[in-house]
């Protein structure tokens, strides 16, 4: 599998890339897995429900499956920042690509993103393209924000790069 992350502040347009990133790379045969860093406390269970009961009875982890979805919700019995790679660890290994949004200090190939008006993303070792919406003075390759076709292509062209390899 091939993980890119894609790291830039509030604003500069990371999931509205993503969105219109994996049906272009779905449309040239991936398959695509999507983690997603959230900042703030959030909650995908609806209350009432027999999963969000069974959550707030104490389950450490509470399964849903149907024909159609499987969903795993568990709870951090501390609260601590998510280890990305027991997230990746946690994924179908079958996926093509996995997209990061967020996780911008991960030891992941990632594109910064970078909208005018916004400051430009901190760049690290670790970063490999920038992704903007107007020129751009830097030593990466520069995409389109705005072109995801361009950038599922720049994406297939550097695959290589991409390729998840756990680092201890």
């Amino acid at each position: 599998m091939k993980v890119a992350g894609f790291a830039g502040f509030s604003g500069s347009g990371k999931t509205t890339l993503i969105e219109r990133l994996i049906p272009e790379l779905r449309a040239r045969g991936q398959r695509v897995s999507v983690i997603k860093h959230a900042h703030h406390g959030f909650d995908v269970d609806t209350p009432g429900k027999d999963t969000h009961r069974h959550r707030t009875a104490g389950a450490h982890e509470v399964l849903a499956a149907s024909r159609q979805r499987v969903v795993l919700m568990y709870e951090n019995e501390q609260p601590a920042e998510p280890d990305i790679h027991a997230l990746i660890a946690r994924l179908d290994a079958r996926a093509d690509w996995v997209l990061i949004e967020g996780f911008k200090d991960a030891d992941l190939p990632k594109i910064a993103i970078w909208r005018a008006g916004l400051p430009p993303h901190p760049q690290d070792a670790h970063t490999v393209a920038v992704a903007a919406n107007a020129p751009l003075q830097t030593a990466l390759p520069v995409l389109d924000l705005d072109a995801p076709a361009a950038l599922a292509d720049w994406l297939q062209a550097h695959a290589p790069r991409f390729m998840y390899r756990r680092t201890p």
